[in-house]
């Protein structure tokens, strides 16, 4: 009977871990460049002094649905939205460099241009900060930010900064629990060019509310039945032990 209620107890421990990046994705429908968590399982042999000859239930290498969510217009000069594949860099809480998709941007009272968490948007060189009080500012397709400070003629644009746009390939990148993305073998991405930003846009998050709420009730299903196949183990065991008593 341990055979029966090891996998079922093991089955039912991943869908309760896939219940909960559903029910994530699901939250996060609305979030601004949210990229939907994916996940899977298999059976696995579990190995030890014996034989090979119990299996359980073990997650697999965990990714993230890559595409682009939706475009959606709001003319504010500070949103930005990545057309195609690419990533602004940022700041994390450590001071490292990572990656979002998320182009809600704003400016601190220091004058750092950053995300809506308050995360600095880097440059080639460092956070990028601007000289504020700005009566207008501009952010051009390749990244590059204009600004007229407060005061001067509507004609004195200039270049004030410039945001990192990166562009490494989606299976060498993978998501921290902050959120944000980072490359897999720790490296820092290279400026790359050909990545295009839409001023006055946002990237909505790529999560399928009805997609993550068929996988719902299938996960809630697929539980259900582990906990009757553990009940199913206990009540063959009871009945077992009845027939020893007998004997």
């Amino acid at each position: 009977m341990d055979h029966l209620l090891y996998i079922a107890m093991s089955g039912a421990k991943e869908n309760m871990n896939a219940l909960a990046v559903r029910a994530n994705n699901l939250a996060n429908a609305n979030t601004n460049g949210f990229k939907a968590d994916l996940e899977q399982a298999r059976s696995m042999q579990a190995f030890g002094d014996g034989l090979p000859s119990r299996v359980f239930a073990m997650t697999e290498m965990p990714s993230q649905n890559f595409d682009a969510g939706e475009i959606k217009i709001t003319e504010n000069e500070l949103d930005v939205a990545i057309q195609g594949d690419g990533w602004f860099a940022v700041e994390d809480a450590d001071g490292q460099e990572a990656y979002t998709r998320s182009g809600n941007l704003k400016i601190s009272v220091e004058g750092f241009l950053q995300t809506a968490s308050g995360l600095n948007v880097l440059s080639d060189g460092g956070p990028v900060q601007l000289p504020v009080p700005l009566a207008k500012i501009d952010i051009a397709a390749d990244g590059s930010i204009q600004a007229v400070p407060q005061g001067a003629p509507a004609t004195a644009m200039v270049e004030v900064g410039r945001i990192k746009l990166v562009k490494p390939e989606n299976p060498d990148m993978f998501k921290g629990n902050d959120g944000l993305f980072r490359r897999k073998d720790g490296a820092i991405a290279e400026p790359d060019a050909s990545v295009n930003l839409l001023s006055g846009a946002l990237e909505g998050s790529n999560v399928n509310a009805v997609g993550e709420m068929t996988y719902l009730i299938s996960l809630q299903k697929q539980f259900e039945l582990q906990v009757k196949m553990m009940k199913t183990a206990e009540e063959m065991d009871r009945q077992q032990n009845q027939l020893l008593r007998i004997i």
